[in-house]
């Protein structure tokens, strides 16, 4: 078949958070492909049905639970031999849900700490969302010298992969350098930073992106990236002036991370 004739199936996906910060993830019930696979909750977007329209039913048809606002994260395609799957997925802050889990397609569910994640087997392709997850939402301090945040497992420290040491485990590196390079540093994370929207496409095979934003022009953008839709997680690295401008702009369109240039930061 022809790829262009293949059919697109919109799917959506939460990934619900409580108050510890812990994420949710649900067994795939009997009678579907891959049962017993733990997975983020969602599922197909029916015709005339919009995607946080679907997100709010399939939630509610699996889990039992109601959601009341979601924020965009990433955007995956696959292309399969029958179908092409675009696969939007959404994060779901602990105050924008209600209602007692229930397994209401005989599933189990389990809240998960990033990082650490306890539950298999894992569809394959959960691999890089779960690794996403451990990246914090905000950090802090300066690229030549290294960043910090925290999530459930401790502090998280990126550093210049120029100074990395073996036991650095997040490092950064600048897109410009990686293509004299040829390929990734050796890390458990790289994140590669970048300055403007033509360097997105050549940075695919990072973890984590990283965009330096100077002005007002890269934070619209950034925001017009995001609109379009990530694959991997975007992290924005700004002074703190910008950040009271476009921050709220930025978690809305469905940035991962607001990194705080913060010339006094301890290091």
């Amino acid at each position: 078949m022809n790829q262009d004739a293949r059919p697109l199936i919109r799917v959506v996906a939460g990934v619900v958070l409580n108050h510890d910060g812990d994420y949710l993830l649900s067994s795939r019930p009997e009678g579907k492909p891959y049962a017993g696979y733990w997975e983020f909750a969602g599922g197909k977007v029916e015709p005339l049905e919009n995607e946080m329209d679907a997100l709010k039913r399939e939630f509610a048809e699996e889990l039992g639970i109601t959601i009341h606002r979601a924020v965009p994260w990433l955007t995956k395609i696959h292309a399969y031999e029958h179908a092409h799957v675009h696969l939007r997925f959404f994060r779901v802050a602990a105050d924008d849900w209600s209602g007692r889990l229930q397994a209401k397609e005989g599933q189990q569910w389990s809240w998960q700490r990033a990082g650490d994640f306890t539950v298999s087997p894992m569809l394959p392709a959960n691999d890089a969302l779960l690794k996403a997850l451990a990246v914090p939402t905000e950090l802090f301090g300066r690229l030549n010298t290294g960043l910090r945040g925290e999530n459930r497992m401790g502090e998280y420290r990126v550093v210049p992969f120029a100074q990395a040491e073996p036991h650095h485990e997040n490092v950064w590196i600048d897109e410009n350098e990686l293509a004299r390079r040829g390929k990734l540093p050796e890390a458990k994370s790289v994140w590669a930073v970048i300055d403007e929207a033509a360097q997105w496409p050549r940075v695919q095979d990072a973890d984590v992106v990283l965009w330096r934003v100077a002005d007002n022009t890269a934070a619209e953008a950034v925001c017009a990236l995001l609109t379009e839709g990530v694959s991997l997680p975007l992290a924005v690295y700004a002074d703190a002036a910008l950040m009271r401008r476009f921050a709220e702009r930025w978690r809305a369109a469905g940035v991962h991370a607001l990194v705080l240039n913060d010339e006094t930061a301890p290091v």
